[in-house]
């Protein structure tokens, strides 16, 4: 079904004349350095295509002969066509070990002679011949280890370099003859070869010749040799004899469409993707829809020239379902399809398939779940799961959250379904280890015991967007006790640095019974000093939290559930206690 859908994905983009896909055979490839050299193969420079500033520069992309696939001890007999890194072309190891070296110098032998056997291949081509002539002058690679630009390249791992020949403007690698190679090596040449051919394709339903090796796909924080589909070379793997991609035919023609079109959407321009933790996320529509265009914003970090995008992208979400304007494309299909680096491989975190419809009703509820009271200063009406993630990750980053959690949260949200149960843990962890319960952490466990409850009816009372006193739950009457205490302190000591949530919160958010006594003692002084009105105030306020707790007393120990329930508590009382005084201000 992914493959399928890929495919589609290609023959559609394919027939548009406004795609800029590449044909079949080829890959747009980023190649930071060109090997400048005249008509004789003398070189004339090292010439950086990159452009920006620092971590910013981005090589240029050029329309080169789809990459290799090489794998295994033969790898080095494997070479792309007139480009590749500084290994295959100029024969340079990776580092001083004899195994590098060794390695650098058959990558180079193996190079060397592709160029020398399609030179003589098209003698009418003077770009490949002078290329040629390049490599047979025993100066030319020394001369370009000495460029003032080559430590620049070398510092660049794996970096690619090609050539072009001084006064064109393409380079070798995009010459108009290696579409006749292609071409040579992908199509049958005759009746009988399609008859000989290994197979019926799985995805097409034709018989043609099969790809037993498939294409590499390269997503961050893979593997370069990583691939969708690969099978172990080995005969436990097999089935009747057949090895390797003969087990599962799918044929080149389909091969080449699918991985062309999945490095599209995994592309750097594409808008078609996003990255949350590992998880590197594409989706396309069955045909062109404005809901395609927009479906990133929900997930992703705010661009930095624009941080109010996201917010303006629930916005027009929300209108259009109500509005009835998503109708128009409702029932278009979409596809989404999570991937994450593997040992070897890539691997499949999800796959969901439905219509824009469905998907855009499942993420305008996320958002309505998350919903809670906020200060007149937070005027972010919305966050994205990437602001979601970073407030439950340690220092804030994405990175640091726990494996397949930001693809379970993905999940949960396309499909409408309860949050993972370690969005919770991770939450009340950061809460407890930073006593700090801020909008975005209250709204993730409303919405987490709110979807909770709605599927698994668990007789709790729904947890409101404010403050409820309606809510008798021991741990929200803890909470709500506790931020009003803590109020109690900071009026009583004006610019107070630490109060009793820095030293108590995790005790009585898990224990109440064992601190609350204590602190209920403390604000009777702290009482004292205010006196007055403030005092007959807050003494209604505990009283009336107080009515609400068991008469057994307060509870010895919270659960997960309850500790969640006691964070929201705090989080709501805070609000409302700042909220009704600048009312009365």
């Amino acid at each position: 079904m992914i493959l399928q859908a890929l495919y589609d994905y290609y023959q559609r983009k394919a027939a548009d004349p406004d795609s800029n896909i590449a044909p079949r055979g080829f890959e747009r490839k980023d190649i930071p350095f060109i090997i400048v050299i005249d008509s004789e193969g003398n070189f004339i420079n090292l010439e950086d295509t990159r452009a920006g500033e620092g971590k910013q520069k981005r090589a240029k992309s050029f329309l080169v002969i789809k990459t290799k696939s090489r794998t295994g001890s033969k790898a080095s007999e494997t070479a792309n066509v007139f480009w590749d890194h500084w290994g295959y072309v100029l024969g340079q190891p990776k580092d001083e070990t004899d195994k590098a070296k060794e390695d650098a110098k058959k990558q180079n032998n193996t190079f060397v002679a592709q160029v020398k056997q399609l030179s003589e291949k098209y003698t009418e081509n003077k770009q490949f011949e002078s290329v040629n002539k390049f490599f047979e002058q025993n100066e030319s690679i020394q001369k370009i280890l000495e460029h003032e630009n080559w430590k620049e390249c070398y510092k660049i791992p794996g970096c690619n370099l090609s050539f072009r020949i001084a006064g064109e403007v393409n380079i070798v690698a995009e010459h108009e003859d290696l579409l006749m190679e292609v071409e040579a090596k992908t199509e049958p040449d005759s009746e009988e070869q399609i008859k000989s051919a290994d197979g019926i394709c799985l995805i097409t339903g034709e018989r043609l010749p099969i790809a037993v090796l498939h294409s590499v796909t390269s997503i961050p924080g893979g593997k370069s040799g990583a691939k969708l589909v690969g099978f172990q070379r080995n005969s436990g793997y097999d089935s009747y004899y057949k090895e390797q991609g003969m087990n599962a035919p799918i044929s080149k023609k389909a091969e080449d469409a699918y991985t062309t079109a999945l490095n599209v959407l995994l592309g750097r321009d594409s808008k078609n993707k996003f990255k949350i933790a590992d998880t590197s996320v594409v989706f396309w529509a069955q045909k062109d829809a404005d809901f395609e265009n927009h479906f990133s914003f929900f997930f992703s970090a705010p661009p930095k020239d624009d941080p109010d995008q996201n917010i303006r992208e629930v916005k027009a979400l929300f209108e259009s379902i109500h509005t009835g304007k998503l109708n128009t494309e409702g029932d278009t299909p979409f596809y989404i399809l999570g991937l994450a680096p593997n040992a070897a491989r890539i691997s499949i975190r999800f796959w969901k398939t439905g219509r824009v419809a469905d998907f855009a009703t499942n993420i305008a509820k996320h958002f309505e779940d998350l919903e809670i009271v906020r200060s007149k200063n937070d005027e972010k009406e919305y966050f994205s799961l990437f602001n979601l993630l970073s407030h439950v990750s340690f220092e804030f980053k994405v990175d640091n959250v726990p494996p397949n959690l930001a693809s379970k949260v993905i999940e949960s949200i396309l499909d409408g379904t309860k949050y993972p149960d370690t969005l919770q843990q991770q939450c009340i962890r950061r809460i407890r280890a930073e006593q700090h319960v801020n909008r975005i952490r209250a709204a993730i466990l409303k919405a987490y015991l709110n979807r909770k409850e709605t599927i698994y009816n668990t007789n709790e009372k729904l947890i409101t967007m404010s403050l409820d006193l309606e809510n008798k739950n021991q741990g929200y009457l803890c909470g709500r006790l506790f931020a009003v205490l803590e109020k109690i302190q900071e009026d009583a000591q004006p610019g107070i640095n630490t109060t009793i949530k820095d030293r108590y919160y995790g005790a009585a958010s898990s224990t109440p019974i064992t601190v609350f006594g204590r602190l209920l003692n403390l604000s009777n002084h702290h009482l004292a000093k205010l006196g007055g009105g403030s005092k007959t105030y807050y003494e209604k306020m505990i009283q009336e939290v107080m009515a609400g707790v068991d008469s057994n007393g307060l509870p010895a120990h919270l659960s997960l559930d309850d500790q969640s329930r006691f964070a929201i508590g705090y989080y709501h009382q805070r609000q409302d206690l700042f909220t009704k005084k600048e009312k009365n201000n």
